[in-house]
């Protein structure tokens, strides 16, 4: 293709020759009027081009980027530690029978709250009672055997007794006859009696006192027949308390047949219905309670934080909260109260244990909650919104509004602790200074930008502290 110099120069030649002929003419003319049109599209192309360049640089120049503000504010702040625990049941305890036989009733539902000392279960109790209506005769029977033994008991006293006043007798007739048989000694010695006299009263003295010796034996025999009575009698009143613990125990069999919830809790699945045949102390509960009220929640804790929970736990109790997944807004209050002697070594953990009271029963066992420890409080701390705060390869930043010509700087901030939607920062920010909270992606430093309202709520309060574990104290 010729260029639009040469083509002009070609019109020129044509023109001014002369010896061309008609034909040739009208040729060198359309060639002169395409240069002609050409050249004004040239022109209108560039000054079109140059336009559009002018029109382009104007609009970067003047173009604000809309973004959102918040305003670093001075406030007491938390420190918390935020994991995630599980509800754990204040106790459990599986219900079991302690006797054999059919299930006679059922008084409960399934997953119904019961207290303690509830009726749950009835065993036919027919075979209890038999056998506690033949230990209650039995105890009679020793009964009797003790009164009994008490009588034999009486009159063997009442033998000694007799034994012991007739000793009193001889002994008496025994002296009297003593002093008759030296009177009459003396007399015989003295000639006034015969002998045959005299030895009648001696013979009358020695049988009295072998009379009197008889006595001891008799009297002896009567303690021993004394003796033997009480044992008689202990061991008729310890045939009273085998028969009266077999009564007891009889009673505590019959008490088994009717089964009462040992605690205050939830009832879980039923395992056995009425009619059924229960075992005694079966390896599979006939029911499952648990106490949810007051209830735990465990959570681990990592071992490099263990340092700073043991410090704040010598200053006092120590609170927890619990966040329900999708009811946030109504956390469960508790404390803490339990932490783990040792350290897990596969995991690097320790576990922590909390107490509810739970009284709504919004806790359950196995479910899963955001946990809040909250340690102390960091007064007169900078805080802004946790979206504030971008990462860069020097490390985390914030845009600052420079509110003279509506432009941002970007700052270097250091992040402390970061509670609900909001983070601490500890250093490269003033009380009272804008930064953006939302359009970050599209500026640069000394960008203009045009203020804008938020829309919405644009954070979740469950999952703002997920990258910043740490407490900053």
């Amino acid at each position: 293709m010729l260029s639009l110099v040469s083509m002009r120069y070609l019109s020129f030649k044509l023109k001014n020759r002369p010896d061309l002929d008609a034909q040739k003419l009208i040729l060198a003319k359309q060639l002169s009027r395409g240069i002609v049109l050409l050249s004004l599209i040239a022109l209108c192309g560039c000054t079109a081009s140059e336009a559009q360049s002018n029109n382009q640089k104007g609009k970067n120049q003047q173009r604000a980027v809309p973004v959102v503000v918040a305003t670093a504010t001075r406030k007491t702040i938390p420190i918390e530690l935020r994991q995630t625990g599980t509800v754990m049941a204040y106790s459990t305890v599986g219900v079991k029978s302690q006797v054999a036989g059919p299930l006679t009733g059922v008084y409960f539902q399934e997953g119904q709250n019961v207290k303690k000392g509830q009726l749950l279960f009835k065993i036919d109790s027919r075979p209890q009672q038999a056998a506690l209506m033949q230990a209650q005769a039995n105890r009679e029977k020793a009964i009797a055997q003790v009164k009994q033994a008490e009588a034999n008991l009486s009159q063997s006293l009442a033998q000694v007794n007799q034994a012991k006043a007739n000793r009193l007798k001889d002994q008496t007739q025994a002296k009297n006859a003593q002093a008759q048989a030296q009177r009459y000694g003396t007399l015989f010695t003295q000639g006034a009696i015969s002998k045959e006299q005299a030895e009648q009263f001696s013979t009358a003295s020695d049988a009295q006192k072998a009379t009197v010796l008889a006595d001891n034996e008799g009297i002896a025999n009567a303690i021993a027949a004394v003796d033997a009575a009480k044992a008689d009698l202990n061991n008729a009143k310890a045939e009273v308390s085998a028969a009266q613990a077999a009564v007891d125990s009889a009673k505590i069999a019959l008490s088994y047949n009717s089964i009462f919830s040992p605690i205050t809790g939830r009832t879980g699945s039923l395992k056995v219905n009425q009619g059924n045949l229960v075992k005694d102390n079966d390896t599979n509960p006939l029911v499952t309670i648990s106490q949810i009220s007051p209830i735990y929640v465990t959570t681990s804790l990592p071992q490099r934080l263990l340092p700073d929970l043991n410090k704040y736990r010598a200053q006092g109790k120590i609170p927890v909260d619990a966040f329900i997944p999708r009811d946030e807004q109504h956390p469960e209050h508790g404390e803490l109260f339990f932490v783990d002697s040792g350290v897990d070594p596969t995991t690097g953990t320790i576990q922590l244990k909390s107490s509810f009271t739970n009284t709504d029963g919004r806790l359950s066992p196995g479910q899963f909650v955001n946990v809040v420890v909250r340690l102390t409080q960091e007064p007169n701390a900078i805080v802004v919104p946790t979206t504030a705060i971008q990462t860069g390869q020097q490390g985390q930043f914030v845009y600052v509004l420079n509110p003279t010509d509506q432009t941002v700087d970007m700052r270097p901030v250091v992040v402390g602790n970061a509670v609900g939607n909001e983070s601490v920062i500890q250093q490269g920010l003033k009380e009272g200074e804008q930064v953006i909270t939302d359009g970050q992606f599209n500026l640069r430093p000394k960008a203009k930008v045009q203020i804008k309202q938020p829309v919405g709520n644009r954070q979740r309060p469950e999952a703002t502290n997920q990258g910043n574990p740490n407490p900053s104290p």
